[in-house]
């Protein structure tokens, strides 16, 4: 049965309460999952499977409810995933009055080491692609004394705006780039508290990053998946805190996370295992991680999409 696939498996199991029995097997969708996740280009805040699930041996799960791997399976496998099926939609009269009001572009702040570490630019492909993401405004105008961003048009209907916050001037990023170090993130100051009697850091965001984050709809953090590059997630969480902090606007706006490599051969962590990294299990608000390539766009279309539900769902609600 191992050499099924899940969905051939699932139509075994409709064949007869014995087969249903034995396509249930917890050890045999424990292996499907252990050798499938890490194929999967996406994964989000409901579908993100536990970590206990990799670091356990089955003996000591097996036997535990909450590890009912077929369930994980078909809940984790993107394609299993129908977010868009879930959201409540409207009726004809009310779709037809909501289209006489104008409603002002989605905004979202772009930010993270994906945009600045790879050897591909993916602000540089999303403003050159116009037959994957066309741009339908350049900048012309500023949001508090911050540069509006660049607006793109997705399925020739939809316009929403990207902020692109940048951690260091471009001289400082291609140096940094040429000599494979880390440079001084100026987006954020750290501060030190006591907890108990251990010293906390935390990060705040600069002025001029907060009334970004004051304004915008939801945040696109790209995060550097390639495996040959050294990560510090534990900071990486830290600063993604730093920009959706609760006291800058409403706490449910949605994060995509852009688990990005330069260009298509370029051997990546698994979305699923990034996710781990960065803890996102922590996070209260929608958010979802997407596998994608800066030098052709793969995958961005996928998040854009799912990005732009999520925020139109919150301004409906």
């Amino acid at each position: 049965m191992s050499f099924l696939s899940p969905q051939d498996l699932c139509r075994l199991g409709s064949t007869s309460c014995y087969w249903r029995a034995a396509a249930q097997d917890p050890l045999l969708w424990r292996y499907f999952l252990l050798r499938d996740l890490p194929s999967w280009t996406s994964v989000d805040w409901k579908s993100l499977p536990d970590e206990k699930i990799f670091n356990k041996a089955f003996s000591e799960v097996s036997g535990n409810a909450l590890y009912d791997y077929m369930a994980v399976y078909k809940r984790s496998c993107p394609q299993g995933r129908s977010w868009k099926s879930s959201r409540p939609r409207y009726g004809t009269v009310t779709s037809f009055l909501q289209s006489l009001v104008t409603q002002a572009e989605p905004r979202f702040a772009m930010f993270g080491p994906g945009l600045e570490e790879l050897d591909n630019s993916l602000v540089q492909k999303m403003m050159t692609c116009p037959e994957i993401l066309l741009v339908a405004g350049l900048p012309h105008r500023q949001i508090h004394g911050i540069g509006s961003g660049v607006s793109f048009q997705f399925n020739s209907n939809q316009k929403f705006n990207i902020v692109t916050l940048y951690s260091t001037t471009s001289v400082e990023r291609r140096r940094a780039r040429e000599e494979q170090a880390v440079a001084v993130n100026k987006m954020f100051y750290q501060e030190n508290s006591t907890v108990g009697n251990q010293q906390a850091v935390h990060y705040s965001v600069i002025a001029q990053v907060r009334k970004v984050c004051e304004v915008v709809d939801g945040f696109i953090y790209v995060a550097n998946a390639e495996a040959h590059r050294e990560h510090d997630r534990q900071e990486e969480l830290a600063r993604i805190l730093a920009m959706i902090d609760p006291a800058l606007g409403p706490p449910n706006r949605p994060l995509l996370v852009l688990s990005c490599v330069s260009h298509v051969g370029v051997k990546r962590i698994p979305c699923v295992y990034v996710a781990h990294q960065l803890q996102l299990n922590l996070l209260h608000q929608p958010w979802m991680m997407q596998d994608t390539v800066a030098a052709t766009l793969g995958g961005l279309l996928n998040g854009i999409e799912w990005l732009l539900e999520e925020a139109n769902y919150k301004s409906a609600q």
